[in-house]
């Protein structure tokens, strides 16, 4: 796995091959990037359901400023905290569940421009994410949510979809306010 684009294009990237990971095809990864390419530029990200960080150090690469990483287990904050070691911009690592790190991120009175939503997809877990980054006023009024998924139904009123591409058995959404 490495870096498809942006000033660290070309970085390897460890910790795709760790159980419970699944990590973001470069195809898709660099579809992704090309429709939200104008969305990055000084973003402040959330990285949630991080894993080895990919996306999160993607968005860096192309211009975001600060990336918040968030993962609930050990091995894999170790292994973002290696993957974003030569990384120059800022960089946040919580070792967290993800309820409890929005929490805790409204309770810092941080909102995102870009927060990114992959979480093991047999959890079903985006519809709770999205009630409560509504709830706790996480994205800037411009701001978008990446959701990647398998089968799971979005239901949403706070936030309408801007666009959805699928990629074989992977969805991707992009929300907005």
């Amino acid at each position: 796995m490495r870096v498809i684009s942006g000033k660290y294009k070309g970085k390897k990237l460890i910790g795709f091959d760790i159980d419970g990971t699944r990590p973001t095809m470069d195809r898709v990864k660099e579809s992704l990037f090309g429709i939200i390419q104008n969305k990055i530029k000084d973003s402040i990200v959330l990285d949630l359901f991080a894993g080895s960080g990919s996306l999160g150090i993607e968005a860096l690469s192309n211009g975001a400023k600060m990336c918040y990483f968030v993962d609930n287990n050990i091995e894999l904050i170790n292994i973002i905290k290696e993957n974003t070691k030569s990384i120059k911009e800022d960089v946040s690592i919580l070792k967290s569940d993800y309820s409890n790190a929005l929490a805790m991120l409204k309770n810092s009175n941080i909102k995102f421009d870009i927060i990114f939503l992959d979480p093991p997809y047999k959890l079903n877990l985006i519809n709770d994410c999205l009630d409560k980054i509504y709830k706790y006023n996480l994205l800037n009024e411009d701001g978008i949510i990446v959701c990647e998924f398998e089968n799971e139904i979005i239901k949403s009123e706070h936030f309408r979809l801007q666009k959805e591409k699928k990629y074989g058995t992977k969805n991707i959404n992009i929300l907005l306010m």
